[in-house]
């Protein structure tokens, strides 16, 4: 079984940005988005995913994800993604023995940015960044399928 492991935090400041690879802009929507799962299609830079991610709360998940062509990427988005669509721009930050990405989000979420890092276990250490700020990870407005139904803008 595919799992993530992955937890997530608000930012203190924005020193990231210096030591930061250049960003990658994301589209994304849902669809589905209740049950036991989330069906999300993604489009990253010059890639194109299909997406399943168990509905749970919390740090570790199954997922499984599967590229797809561009264009039916395009038209999913276009025709049977919930509306609006996740955008934002994905950087990653390498510290210690990890990558961090930062998720700078666009339209409806705008203002919000939210660092993650993928971990091996659920009880793996790191290095906090200076940066980095409040975890969020139990907190499901900042999941992007919530931020669909609950953007950011009407919090």
């Amino acid at each position: 079984m595919a799992t993530e492991i992955e937890r997530k935090f608000l930012l203190q400041n924005d020193t990231w940005k210096s030591v930061a690879r250049p960003g990658v802009r994301y589209r994304q929507g849902y669809l589905c988005d209740s049950g036991p799962a989330s069906v999300r299609v993604r489009i990253g830079g010059q890639q194109a995913y299909l997406n399943i991610k168990s509905a749970t709360l919390g740090v570790q998940r199954s997922e499984y994800e599967y590229e797809i062509a561009m264009e039916e990427a395009e038209e999913l988005l276009a025709q049977l993604a919930r509306k609006p669509l996740v955008e934002k721009t994905r950087y990653c930050v390498a510290h210690a023995q990890h990558i961090w990405e930062i998720d700078v989000f666009e339209g409806d979420n705008a203002g919000l940015v939210v660092a993650e890092i993928e971990l091996r276990s659920a009880d793996e250490s790191f290095e906090r960044p200076p940066w980095l700020g409040a975890e969020v990870s139990d907190d499901p407005r900042y999941y992007n399928v919530c931020l669909v139904e609950h953007p950011y803008k009407d919090w």
